[in-house]
């Protein structure tokens, strides 16, 4: 089958690239084609392999979308109208677009909100009757608060594998360029961790957003990630992942890496939630974050996640809309 795919792809966030690379690899395993709805088509279709399309594009999104078989509407936390509502109406469009032309619609692997009200009716109105796969628990109880059923998945990126994974006894701190008030703290903890011994290496997701924030860590070692892989392995040779981005936490759990969240969002709470694994507000002090670090998630729970997410992709494709 000719699989749309959309997101935030083609900006340079190095965690929605992990969630495309992922998507891209698991369905090309299964046989099918993606055709990747991306900012920069030729650069992502250069980059993973694959079919893409220009995402703002109306003439190319209907063709694109009248080509395939299926739209995945994911992964990544794009339902929401925090950042704004915008944003919600080109997603909810894009799957209102896919019906209107007779294509089966999946939710994929998604987390859903923040939503105002409104953006909630929106949401519940364009998503009766959709198939949906969410990516933590808290999304699904927003929807079936919503009166949509849902089933519970896993974050793509979690199947990633590291090319490398021989662990130092560093820490990794990836921080949000656009997240203040971690940044003090953080740049305390840096200092302490380095006090005891330990390497420091702030990792950049998102280059335009974090590189300031990164370098003012003042780490040993300050890295802006040029692709998911490279960020996968810079995290796969540490001891232990702090971040407030949610795909540096998700790297770690893929790669058996003990990780504290900094929730700025509900996406980062449901995620360490799920997975049995320390967080806390943004606002936390350096004592708070180090006393956190000395506990590890479930790696039971966060084995079940991957298996969740491994099996979303045979439930979104399924031919049965069986939830």
């Amino acid at each position: 089958m000719r699989i749309a795919v959309s997101g935030f792809y083609g900006f340079g966030n190095t965690g929605d690239e992990a969630i495309i690379q992922a998507i891209v690899a698991e369905l090309q395993r299964r046989g099918h084609v993606p055709v990747v709805l991306s900012h920069t088509p030729k650069q992502t279709a250069q980059q993973y392999g694959c079919e893409a399309a220009a995402r703002m594009n109306p003439l190319s999104l209907a063709r694109t979308i009248s080509s395939c078989d299926v739209l995945l509407s994911g992964g990544g936390g794009l339902l929401q109208d925090k950042t704004s509502q915008r944003n919600l109406m080109y997603y909810l469009g894009l799957i209102r677009l896919a019906r209107l032309l007779g294509k089966r619609t999946v939710v994929f692997n998604q987390s859903i909100g923040p939503l105002s009200e409104a953006g909630g009716r929106q949401v519940g109105g364009a998503l009766g009757g959709v198939r949906a796969i969410v990516r933590d628990q808290q999304s699904l109880e927003t929807l079936a608060h919503l009166g949509i059923m849902a089933r519970l998945g896993g974050d793509p990126a979690l199947l990633l594998t590291p090319t490398s994974g021989h662990h130092t006894d560093g820490v990794v701190i990836a921080p949000r360029g656009d997240v203040h008030n971690s940044l003090g703290a953080l740049q305390t903890l840096t200092r302490q961790l380095q006090a005891e011994g330990r390497r420091v290496v702030a990792l950049s997701f998102y280059p335009h957003e974090d590189d300031s924030a990164a370098s003012s860590l003042g780490a040993d070692q300050m890295v802006s990630a040029t692709s998911p892989q490279q960020a996968l392995d810079i995290i796969a040779a540490s001891q232990q992942v702090i971040g407030v981005r949610l795909h540096a936490l998700i790297l770690a759990a893929a790669a058996g890496v003990p990780f504290v969240g900094l929730s700025y969002d509900p996406k980062v709470s449901g995620f360490c939630a799920d997975a049995g694994a320390p967080y806390l507000p943004t606002s936390a002090s350096a004592q708070e974050m180090a006393q956190a670090m000395t506990q590890t998630p479930d790696w039971a729970a966060v084995a079940a996640m991957k298996e969740r997410a491994g099996k979303s992709f045979d439930w979104a494709l399924q031919k049965s809309a069986g939830r």
